[in-house]
């Protein structure tokens, strides 16, 4: 068993679940859909190609730093004749991002061949990456490698610059976390998709559970000692 650690960090990431016709909102965290959709890019699969073997694989996000809701005021214009003021055949959209924030995802596979795969592509992407948008590209670095733990584990143990500055605060390590099979009480995501097909785009449900761990960096009993 092992588990891939990307990080995820830019000055704007959007996270679409259930956005509709002129607002487009995002997510608190990043969807599994998001996530598949970046490995997908970087291995080089078109929109038609199947993504099942990758939605099938065990999948959490530790929210390092949650970040800021942002809105970005947009109007669209009918006609193609630059105007300086409103007209009634324009529209109003908007579209909502997380600013400056910063999530560590693992992907959990007993198949490390199938890991070292996707973690080649991520250094070396087929397609451009970014974070939910287009207008979202990530910062680097963006692979963590490839941590022999499973999905819990590695995503606690996981360093980069933002976990040791959360280490020295003493915060929780919070995760969301695809759902063991054996476990019942649980929130459901509709976030596992089936298809990116721009005919027709699905995704299916998921089961998750928050779960809450200090990191290994903390020890919460150190200031009593002396």
């Amino acid at each position: 068993m092992g588990t891939l650690l990307l990080r995820l960090a830019a000055p704007l990431q959007a996270w679409g679940i259930d956005s509709k016709f002129n607002i487009r909102q995002t997510g608190n965290v990043p969807s599994k859909s998001g996530v598949v959709g970046l490995l997908a890019a970087a291995l080089g699969r078109t929109r038609d190609k199947s993504v099942e073997d990758l939605s099938f694989l065990r999948f959490g996000v530790r929210i390092v730093r949650e970040g800021r809701l942002l809105c970005d005021y947009h109007t669209v214009s009918r006609n193609p004749n630059p105007r300086p003021a409103l007209n009634k055949t324009d529209y109003v959209t908007k579209r909502y991002y997380l600013s400056d924030a910063v999530f560590i995802v693992g992907f959990e596979s007993d198949d490390r061949e199938c890991l070292h795969r996707m973690d080649d592509a991520i250094h070396a992407p087929a397609f451009p990456l970014f974070l939910g948008r287009r207008s979202c590209p990530p910062t680097f670095p963006i692979s963590l490698g490839i941590s022999d733990e499973g999905l819990e584990q590695a995503l606690v143990g996981a360093q980069c610059s933002e976990t040791m500055v959360e280490a020295e605060s003493g915060k929780q390590v919070r995760m969301i976390l695809d759902a063991p099979q054996t476990m019942r009480t649980t929130a459901m995501l509709k976030d596992k998709p089936i298809s990116f097909s721009s005919r027709k785009r699905e995704h299916g449900f998921r089961s998750v559970i928050e779960a809450y761990q200090f990191s290994s960096e903390h020890d919460p009993f150190s200031e009593l000692e002396g």
